[in-house]
């Protein structure tokens, strides 16, 4: 009982106090943005969006809303400096082509797991280096940022995304033909066998 009640006092501490967080920056969401373009072309990474906006931006990020004003970043806790993931990247790479150390990379970005197996490809990471990233909120998810701005929010999914259908296999490549009949004049026909 002891547990429930500390974790449930745990979380409206937190969202009490990044509601009380002043907001240094803001952004106006327009048509067709998700929350990894925003990041992108605002210098905030992913996961720092998710948690400002922990609360009205969904785990999806698909209630993002036309006109709608979201904060970019907390005073104290708010990395500018960003790198957006390509293909094939990996920690170490990023690392390298940051010159920020892992250590730090990893603690900007709480959201990559210890194999960094789950950065995506346009994922906007915390690339500074010095620890400016929020704390996450107790339960907070980072959104997926795939889900483009609408006029309306989109209903959430809830059915799971169907696998792709297999690639029908390749057609097998015809036999060789053997053009010498001198060869088949001692050979049987089909209806003598």
């Amino acid at each position: 009982m002891f547990s429930k009640s500390f974790t449930a006092a745990l979380f409206a501490l937190s969202v009490a106090s990044s509601v009380s967080a002043t907001c240094t920056r803001s952004y106006t969401v327009k048509a067709g943005d998700i929350c990894d373009s925003i990041s992108a072309a605002n210098n905030v990474s992913t996961y720092q969006l998710a948690t400002v906006n922990f609360g009205h931006i969904d785990p999806e990020c698909s209630n993002l809303l036309i006109g709608d004003n979201i904060c970019l970043g907390h005073e104290g806790q708010d990395c500018t400096s960003t790198y957006v993931v390509k293909l094939d990247d990996t920690c170490e790479q990023i690392s390298a082509i940051t010159g920020v150390n892992t250590t730090t990379l990893y603690l900007n970005n709480p959201q990559i797991n210890a194999g960094c197996t789950n950065i995506y490809v346009g994922e906007v990471l915390c690339a500074a280096s010095s620890l400016q990233a929020p704390p996450p909120p107790v339960g907070a998810d980072i959104p997926a940022a795939t889900i483009p701005a609408t006029a309306t929010p989109a209903p959430p999914s809830t059915k799971p995304t169907p696998a792709p259908a297999p690639a029908a296999p390749a057609p097998a490549a015809p036999a060789p033909q053997d053009n010498n009949d001198e060869d088949d004049d001692d050979l049987p026909f089909c209806d003598e066998l």
